[in-house]
């Protein structure tokens, strides 16, 4: 069954581009050229990924990204013409699960979008049966794999799929010191290229919306030389 790409792109050439790219790699392809555009798009389809260009007349792609997570799911590429990571950690911080900064190889984005769509989807129609598994607890949070639900103190808390399946790596194994490239390889894939510090900003995201304390933290521990684990500091 193939999957539904968005493009999101003002650059009409550029899109067509990564659209017949993405068509050879087995997707059904939609571009659109402005935000508004975009958000009705996702709305109609629904989209598997979308690949969103951060510059856009009307909506632009952090406003399209804020649109997007009231109501879906989906996978988001955040492309950006400034290198600056300042646009990189806004982009994340409204939901998108990656980026790439322009000039990019077109061939890079498709292996990307294969390596995001290997990744299990939440609670999809027709998707196996989670097997069934208490919450993962550590104090005030609790981690409910199976329903990927997130809860401090019993207050629900929303996170991005990227957030959850982070969560979800780290908490199966709470002694374990991961690595960025470990959790690279857990949540986004063996074959994901790109700059492993990603992994960081999520987590800067994770500590935020749980209340978490990087100076002293209750949930996710920063290990010195080494990368992340669950457990207090």
């Amino acid at each position: 069954m193939s999957t539904r790409v968005l493009v999101v792109d003002d650059e009409q050439s550029l899109a067509k581009v990564v659209a017949s790219y993405l068509e050879k790699d087995g997707h059904e392809v939609s571009c659109v050229f402005d935000g508004p555009a975009a958000v009705d798009a996702a709305r109609a389809l629904p989209p598997d990924v979308v690949v969103l260009d951060l510059g856009l007349p009307g909506l632009d792609g952090i406003e399209v990204c804020r649109q997007l997570r009231t109501f879906t799911d989906c996978y988001v590429i955040m492309l950006t013409a400034r290198a600056d990571e300042v646009d990189k950690l806004i982009g994340l911080g409204v939901g998108a699960d990656d980026y790439l900064t322009k000039p990019f190889s077109t061939r890079e984005l498709v292996a990307r979008v294969r390596v995001m769509l290997r990744r299990p989807r939440s609670s999809s129609v027709g998707t196996p049966a989670v097997v069934e598994e208490p919450a993962r607890t550590f104090g005030a949070l609790s981690v409910d794999v199976a329903a990927r639900e997130v809860t401090v103190e019993g207050r629900l808390v929303e996170v991005t799929r990227t957030e959850f399946d982070l969560l979800a790596a780290l908490s199966a194994r709470p002694r374990m010191a991961y690595s960025r490239r470990q959790l690279v390889d857990a949540v986004w894939g063996e074959g994901w290229v790109g700059d492993e510090h990603l992994v960081d900003v999520h987590i800067g995201h994770l500590r935020r919306k749980l209340g978490d304390d990087p100076a002293a933290p209750r949930f996710i521990r920063t290990v010195r030389g080494i990368g992340y684990r669950m457990g207090e500091g």
